[in-house]
């Protein structure tokens, strides 16, 4: 919106959770209407919300299991106003070679079963939704019971954006089929990153 505010970018990074883009503004700049592009924080280091008003989004991140993960509200229009040729994207790079679990480093973490991880993630998350088995495949994966609180937080992200609550429990297609840890390979949410799109 070119008319409204300067093109922002932000950038962050594991241990890195900066309050403000990479031009050090915390707003859309001086234009009018450049405050309806705000960048917040609830609890430096760990949790950023950039809030852009004119468009009807919100993009919560947090840092919580010594992973990023991001939580986005938009319109739908807004959502589909872009080609797949437009570079719009999220995550540009891809996970960094630190952040990658190799089977080996999953063995060295120590190997969670499928019962315990499943124990450790209903405690937070008693519905067996999508959250419930996002948060089982990635305790399972990283052998981290700290992705439960990455779980969770996606879900209280979804309880505020979402005005029906009717919605916020999301089941595989095939209701009453239990899922299998073959199916947890492909979760309705991705393993590291946890991407909750509310379309509006």
């Amino acid at each position: 919106m070119q008319e409204c505010i300067d093109q922002k970018v932000y950038q962050a990074e594991v241990d890195n959770l900066p309050v403000a883009f990479e031009d050090g503004s915390i707003n859309g700049g001086d234009r009018p209407g450049g405050s309806s592009l705000s960048i917040q924080t609830a609890n430096s280091g760990n949790h950023v919300e950039i809030q852009a008003a004119y468009i009807g989004t919100t993009i919560i991140i947090r840092q919580t299991a010594g992973q990023l993960s991001f939580s986005i509200k938009v319109a739908e229009d807004v959502a589909m106003a872009f080609s797949a040729e437009q570079d719009l994207q999220l995550c540009v790079g891809g996970c960094p070679p630190s952040q990658r679990l190799s089977q080996s480093e999953r063995n060295r973490r120590g190997a969670i079963t499928i019962d315990t991880a499943k124990r450790l993630c209903k405690e937070g998350l008693p519905v067996e939704d999508a959250y419930f088995h996002s948060c089982v495949f990635d305790v399972l994966i990283s052998g981290d019971p700290n992705f439960t609180v990455a779980a969770q937080a996606a879900l209280e992200d979804a309880r505020a954006f979402l005005p029906d609550l009717e919605k916020l429990h999301l089941f595989p297609s095939d209701a009453g089929v239990p899922l299998s840890s073959a199916t947890l390979l492909a979760p309705l949410l991705s393993g590291l990153f946890v991407l909750w799109l509310c379309i509006q």
